[in-house]
């Protein structure tokens, strides 16, 4: 016996019903032993990309390839007549573009052979997990920045005296050495000073931040700077709310992500576009608080260079991690940190000729965190 959709039922029973399924955040589908689709609900709409009226009467093999694990489930649920799970499944078409699911599968009571397909988006999960590395890369480097500023920069300074005072006494020709002693000794103390950030445990002066107006300034000083002959495109949603947080830390957060996408090497004319807005749905926890709090403000910085190298896209927000000749590896781990301390949280997708970080930001925080 087909299953009709739910909607269209005129009981009242029916019509609570699938007002309960239309309000499930995770897609659900109806499927028959041919793979026919008779139900689908508002989120099974999202996932697929098509309206409901398109889905059922449609097999299942139009909107997910035939050779996806969610199709020798299906057979698993058929032959056992028993649910089935599975996590971390990629369901990948040009309809539906790249998905990382939970599927979950059981049998429908009372109907010939009609089983219940949900299909739970995991990325959210997968990027809480990589924020959670990315606190514990942040606090390795505060406790290595600590210790170099305590025992690091004392002999510094004293090496670099000794060549000072060497440089009064030795030849001319010998000077260009101590010179070199005294230019390597600087360049390290800077390099320990960038680290001293890490080891700011004071408490963020926060307050209500206008988001457009950090990245505004952000854009001016990188057109006066490194992002010269850079084509940038501003793309706001006017809004949202403010921003609770340090005006200066997220100004240096995105002047490093823009600076970042600006040093990326790319063909052609440059382009990095800034945009802002609202997602529902991700919570984390703040650090020291039992809170969670939603992260609905979300800030991306996208470029068109060639993308990030494979080997260091599992380390990315690493200290000493970088691709640039010259670079010392700390900026993005930086960001990290700042993010960190607001409670937020950052991710980033890369393929050649698109690249975007995503900040996600709270609103404010719960009553009582500091």
């Amino acid at each position: 016996m087909p299953l009709q959709p739910l909607k269209r039922s005129s009981t009242s029973s029916e019509l609570f019903s699938s007002a309960i399924l239309d309000s499930l955040s995770e897609a659900v589908v109806v499927v028959d032993t041919g793979r026919l689709i008779h139900y689908a609900n508002l989120s099974a709409e999202q996932f697929f990309g098509v309206g409901r009226a398109r889905l059922v009467g449609h097999p299942l093999d139009e909107f997910v390839p035939e050779d996806t694990p969610l199709f020798s489930l299906l057979e698993q649920v058929q032959s056992s007549g028993g649910a089935v799970a599975e996590n971390g499944i990629t369901l990948a078409s040009p309809r539906i573009g790249t998905r990382f699911c939970a599927l979950r599968l059981s049998p429908v009571a009372d109907s010939d052979g009609l089983i219940a397909v949900s299909l739970v988006e995991q990325t959210i999960a997968r990027n809480i997990d990589r924020q959670m590395s990315h606190r514990s890369a942040a606090r390795s480097v505060s406790a290595l920045a600590a210790m170099l500023a305590h025992e690091v920069k004392n002999p510094l300074s004293g090496i670099r005296g000794a060549a000072q005072l060497l440089e009064q006494s030795v030849p001319d020709s010998d000077r260009e050495l101590t010179s070199l002693i005294c230019e390597e000794t600087d360049r390290i103390v800077a390099l320990v000073d960038r680290m001293e950030a890490f080891a700011d445990g004071r408490p963020i002066d926060r307050g209500p931040i206008n988001i457009h107006q950090v990245l505004n300034h952000v854009r001016r000083l990188s057109e006066n700077g490194f992002g010269k002959g850079v084509r940038f495109i501003e793309t706001y949603d006017p809004s949202l709310p403010e921003v609770h947080g340090d005006r200066d830390q997220l100004i240096q957060v995105f002047l490093n992500l823009v600076k970042n996408a600006c040093e990326t090497p790319g063909d052609g004319e440059r382009e990095i576009e800034l945009s802002t807005g609202f997602r529902h749905g991700l919570r984390l926890a703040v650090p020291g608080q039992q809170a969670r709090v939603n992260l609905p403000l979300v800030v991306s910085v996208r470029d068109n260079g060639r993308g990030v190298l494979d080997e260091i896209r599992a380390h990315m927000f690493d200290a000493f991690v970088t691709n640039k000749p010259t670079g010392t590896g700390l900026g993005l781990a930086l960001v990290a940190k700042i993010i960190n301390d607001h409670g937020g949280a950052i991710e980033f997708d890369s393929e050649p000729g698109r690249t975007t970080f995503r900040v996600m930001l709270p609103m404010q925080f719960p009553q009582g965190a500091s």
